[in-house]
């Protein structure tokens, strides 16, 4: 019987100063971003997850969003080379966390990855063309997964971050998009929700076992998930989405063996 080990970190003291591409800057009350954090830990564990919480770096604003540093499959957790030069100090505490669960490759460069690009279904995995991960890095990505049956596809974005920002996967065969955001678009054998056109924001879900943790932020689209049959657990993240961040960032979700 398998488990899922949810890997996060804990805010840090830094957060205000994090990266920034699609949002404009605004104050983050350090205080509230780690009490819905903590909610947001809370709710994994409630979804059946183990959490282990990976070593601090309270110097490094954007290390909350652990999602990014690494790529994680059945076989190997792949750490990434992030395409922030400013993030590229986060994934050594991540390979610590990840060694007793998965053997380990890297990117290296020239190749750039952020793991908010990759998007796993099954055995297809599809990676953002974006400011954040670059035609080196998938080739890599590819390298390493075609040996486990993995097919590795790129899929290019516009006017967001990363690939989960624009798609994510909330059942086995259901997707949840903002195609606005998608100039490639190899989805079409999922079967699809799309968000509410006003809530451009609200196409990163995150699948933690039987339910889908989701931003209270977007309740037009969540009542499009409910109206399909999927089991929400909705969150405040106000905060962290002013970091940029998202549901899928702040955790790194691997299944191993009880």
């Amino acid at each position: 019987m398998n488990k899922i080990v949810a890997i996060v970190r804990d805010v840090s003291d830094a957060l205000a100063e994090c990266e920034l591409s699609f949002v404009e800057r605004s104050p983050i009350d350090l205080a509230l971003a780690r009490r819905q954090h903590a909610a947001y830990v809370a709710a994994l564990e409630s979804a059946g997850c183990e959490v282990r919480v990976a070593a601090p770096l309270p110097a490094m604003a954007d290390a909350v969003f652990v999602e990014d540093t690494v790529v994680v499959v059945d076989e190997l957790a792949v750490l990434t080379r992030p395409g922030a030069e400013s993030r590229r100090g986060e994934g050594e505490s991540m390979a610590e966390a990840l060694r007793p669960l998965r053997p380990l490759a890297r990117i290296e460069a020239p190749g750039t990855i952020d793991g908010g690009d990759v998007l796993r279904i099954g055995r297809n995995v599809y990676v953002g063309r974006s400011a954040r991960s670059n035609d080196a890095g998938i080739e890599q990505l590819r390298a390493h997964l075609a040996p486990h049956g993995y097919s590795v596809e790129g899929v290019r974005t516009r006017e967001c971050l990363h690939l989960k920002s624009a798609v994510t996967a909330v059942a086995d065969d259901i997707v949840l998009v903002n195609p606005r955001w998608l100039a490639d678009d190899p989805f079409g054998g999922y079967r699809r929700i799309e968000i509410d056109p006003g809530e451009e924001h609200a196409a990163n879900a995150l699948r933690a076992g039987d339910v889908v943790l989701y931003p209270a932020a977007f309740p037009r689209t969540a009542e499009r998930l409910c109206a399909a049959g999927i089991d929400l657990r909705l969150l405040d993240l106000s905060e962290l989405q002013k970091a940029e961040g998202a549901t899928t960032c702040c955790s790194v979700l691997v299944s191993v063996r009880d």
